[in-house]
């Protein structure tokens, strides 16, 4: 791939929005004001049976701007290699455009039993001055109506004028002068009305400009509606007998979430990314006590509006780009997406079945990152991003250099035309002992033990093969190595997901997906007795988790239109929580996405 000039990338729900398709064509320039129609009662002279051809008069399009393309998954979070936003809307227009009219006959809703008509008939031929729609009715199929009628004796008017007004040997005959005349009194209150609107309209086109947002910025955005429940389970939450003390469920809840994106270019090569969200749906983890049963389209603020995307995106040579920002700027927004069931709103359903969720560590929202095309087959994505990037204080809580932050790469290789590789690297500071994936084991220290800074390096890899068309498979495996900055010990973590997805299952465009895997597990910890999180009911001494949580999932989003989806989903998760002592979770989702 020769050209990276940037991509943009998604904000929607959990960090990522689809691209939306910029437009490309710019408005049309308007015609030139005519001449003063005054010059025809001026200019009563010789009469010439030939004039030059008039320019062609082009009507304003109508403003129906192009809805945004949605691919059949999720905008991939990264800094894809190819943008070329344009510079400004585009619009609806007819396949042949306006033409030219050289006869009031084919003007076919006119009705020719008025003078008026034989009239206009003869100024039109003689002067070729109405121009109509390709399919020869004037303002549709509607009945031309005295108002109409009179619109189309101004533009005569006006084209008259300006041969008047030229300095030629052609002039116009008198007859057509007498005509016009006669035409002007019998429609003169039509005529001032339809001046009156061109005035007004003028001063409006002039305003809009004036105050327009901008000709190159789009407006994309993404609502979910979702139906959602658990079941009933048995939750033994402090593992030292195997007998459960708590009941895991949740109400079965009807939720929302919207996002909203600005996307704009200032040289056709570059993007500015503003993103805003609002939703009511929160975790289910303190009422099933496990984050195992987590949704990937979760949005909690209250309903309330907030700024989850800032970033801007620009090109440094053709092979190089640059994201920078103070939200939306992250791993899952600058690695190149692999997986090809990722989406909030059109992949799986649970937030594990993502992406690898080593990807999720450290919960960066601003920095920087690159996007480096090294050759067709090969290139490297880099990020350093910040929790909290803007805060002033104490500089073991938060800061651009401080609090919890992540620095990572991706090399992604792409062997043959049908298989993406991605290897992954993080190193991520933390300030409190959590690592931030969200899902499995996220906490690395026990919650009785004080608060320890750790320092942590993940490694981890995501495939998918494209075997047919029909039929993509997939694998990926995560492992994480954390040592506590004033502690002796060290703890590991290890994931992995197989996942094979279904495209154009039942039709075009609908996809299934089935997932089965593991969430993040401590499979090592050896910090001293007290702070070790796997037996944090047992004084917290050394040893890993003894089970192992599965995660089973299974969906299918059906295409109802461009632009609406529905999707059906449900996963099972045993020995949640990696205790073979809880019940199997069962949640079950019902998702509807609006892509406008």
């Amino acid at each position: 791939m020769s050209d990276i000039n940037l991509l943009m990338a998604g904000v929607l729900v959990t960090g990522q929005t689809y691209l939306p398709e910029l437009p490309e064509k710019p408005l049309q320039n308007q015609p030139e004001a005519p001449v003063s129609r005054d010059k025809i009662s001026q200019n009563q002279d010789t009469v010439s049976a030939e004039q030059t051809a008039p320019e062609e008069l082009e009507a304003s399009p109508e403003y129906t701007p192009r809805s945004p393309q949605v691919e059949n998954q999720n905008i991939p979070d990264s800094i894809p290699p190819t943008i070329t936003p344009p510079t400004a809307p585009e619009f609806l227009e007819t396949d042949e455009g306006m033409s030219q009219v050289t006869s009031v006959s084919q003007l076919q809703d006119v009705q020719p039993s008025d003078w008026a008509f034989g009239a206009l008939q003869s100024l039109v031929e003689r002067y070729n001055c109405i121009a109509g729609y390709p399919n020869g009715n004037y303002l549709g199929k509607r009945v031309m109506t005295r108002y109409e009628f009179a619109a189309g004796l101004s533009a005569c008017l006006d084209r008259v004028s300006e041969i008047l007004a030229s300095n030629t040997d052609n002039t116009v005959k008198q007859e057509d002068l007498a005509a016009l005349q006669r035409l002007q009194t019998e429609y003169q209150k039509e005529l001032q009305e339809f001046q009156q609107r061109v005035t007004s309209l003028e001063a409006k086109t002039t305003e809009l400009a004036a105050n327009q947002f901008t000709t190159t910025t789009k407006l994309v955005g993404q609502a979910i509606f979702s139906l959602q429940g658990t079941s009933s389970s048995d939750v033994d939450l402090f593992p030292r007998d195997g007998k459960p003390e708590r009941k895991a469920e949740t109400n079965l809840t009807f939720n929302n979430s919207v996002q909203l994106t600005l996307a704009t270019s200032f040289t056709g090569k570059d993007l500015l990314l503003t993103g805003l969200s609002a939703g009511n749906l929160g975790s289910s983890a303190s009422q099933v006590f496990t984050n195992m049963g987590r949704l990937g389209f979760e949005s909690d603020t209250g309903n309330d509006l907030y700024l989850n995307e800032l970033s801007y995106r620009f090109p440094v040579t053709e092979n190089l780009g640059i994201v920078v920002g103070t939200a939306g700027v992250n791993t899952n927004s600058t690695f190149r997406g692999i997986n090809p069931l990722e989406g909030s709103g059109d992949g799986a359903i649970s937030l594990f079945g993502q992406r690898n969720p080593i990807l999720a560590i450290g919960n960066g929202t601003g920095g920087v990152g690159l996007d480096w095309q090294i050759s067709d087959r090969v290139s490297l994505q880099a990020v350093y991003s910040a929790e909290i990037p803007n805060f002033p204080g104490d500089k073991r809580y938060g800061g651009f250099l401080g609090g919890r932050y992540t620095a990572g790469a991706q090399l992604s290789l792409a062997p043959t035309d049908n298989l993406d590789v991605g290897l992954h690297y993080l190193f991520s500071h933390s300030p409190d002992g959590i690592l931030g994936t969200g899902v499995g084991d996220a906490q690395l220290i026990s919650p009785f033990a004080p608060t320890t800074e750790m320092n942590t390096h993940a490694i981890g890899a995501t495939i998918a093969w494209r075997a047919t068309e029909n039929l993509h498979l997939g694998a990926w495996g995560g492992w994480t190595h954390s040592d506590p900055v004033n502690l002796s010990g060290s703890v590991e973590t290890t994931n992995w997901m197989l996942f094979a997805a279904l495209p154009n299952l039942g039709r075009p465009g609908n996809l299934g997906g089935i997932m089965v895997g593991q969430p993040p597990k401590i499979t090592s910890s050896n910090l001293p007795n007290g702070f070790n999180f796997p037996n944090f009911s047992e004084g917290g001494t050394k040893g890993g988790r003894d089970d192992t949580s599965l995660h089973v999932e299974l969906f299918y989003r059906t295409q109802i239109t461009e632009n609406l989806s529905l999707t059906p989903g449900v996963f099972v998760v045993f020995n949640p929580d990696h205790n073979a002592s809880n019940d199997p979770l069962i949640v079950g989702a019902l998702r509807a996405t609006f892509r406008f």
